[in-house]
């Protein structure tokens, strides 16, 4: 008769553990799967001062073990902010709005499954970098075809950006078709025709922002879904939102597609 340590016992049993979740979800933990892309607002600065994160992560922002998150290895992992950490790298990353969304869909009782975001966003971005054939663009194809590989399937995706396109008003007039553009090459590539997009209107930007805005209002594109983020608290630098900021954009992306989208599963 084989007698376990305490400690043996205790790994046999995560093991075990682990085998009937894995006999649960699946290949894939991940089964209904938001894609986060865009710029800084996206990517989290909430908390973000003077070069540094101050760790705060509010209440609608703690992890949950149903919600994870797609590294830059691409692994599945707890997600946990900064949610961007990997991704959008050379910058000090903080509280964005995914988690907030991700805790709201789950505490609406939606029906979403083990809930996986996979982060894109990178910071200073102007729309042109996301253009079909980019790097961006391309990162984020080959992020959103890794985390449904083996299961699941993508929701959404989720679009804060344009800050860097209100610069000029060459860029903020170009934005409606670039943007237009931009949704329709990725539901091809993705090959998601009816994939929702759900956008956030800017809090903030250049000289430009309500041009930008006004594009980003008119999308003339089915199953697309814009959020307002005009009027949310932002930091000193009146670019960036505060943490309360990201958090109300998230729980207004989360009421956008569980008011609008969440049948189309």
């Amino acid at each position: 008769m084989v007698v376990l340590s305490s400690n043996m016992f205790k790994l046999v049993s995560l093991f075990s553990m682990l085998l009937l979740a894995r006999s649960i979800l699946g290949d894939n933990p991940a089964q209904d799967v938001f894609i986060l892309a865009g710029q800084s607002n996206m990517a989290g600065r909430g908390g973000v001062a003077s070069g540094k994160w101050d760790g705060s992560v509010p209440p609608q922002c703690q992890p949950n073990p149903s919600i994870l998150r797609l590294t830059a290895n691409l692994t599945w992992e707890e997600a946990r902010d900064p949610l961007h950490d990997d991704i959008d790298v050379g910058r000090i990353c903080g509280v964005g709005p995914g988690m907030a969304f991700a805790n709201e869909l789950r505490t609406r009782g939606s029906g979403i499954g083990v809930l996986g975001l996979v982060p894109c966003a990178v910071g200073g971005t102007a729309i042109s970098k996301w253009a079909r054939g980019s790097h961006l663009y391309n990162q984020l194809v080959t992020r959103a075809n890794e985390s449904v590989k083996d299961g699941g399937a993508i929701r959404a995706i989720l679009w804060y950006q344009g800050e860097s396109d209100a610069g000029t008003k060459e860029n903020a007039e170009a934005y409606k078709g670039k943007l237009e553009k931009l949704i329709q090459d990725l539901r091809s590539d993705l090959n998601l025709p009816s994939l929702p997009f759900i956008q956030v209107a800017l809090a903030s930007g250049e000289a430009f922002v309500e041009i930008v805005r006004k594009a980003q209002m008119e999308i003339n594109l089915p199953i697309v879904k814009c959020v307002d983020a005009k009027g949310l608290p932002l930091k000193a630098d009146n670019l960036h939102l505060t943490t309360m900021g990201e958090v109300k954009v998230g729980l207004k992306l989360a009421h956008a597609f569980l008011d609008s989208f969440v049948h189309l599963r």
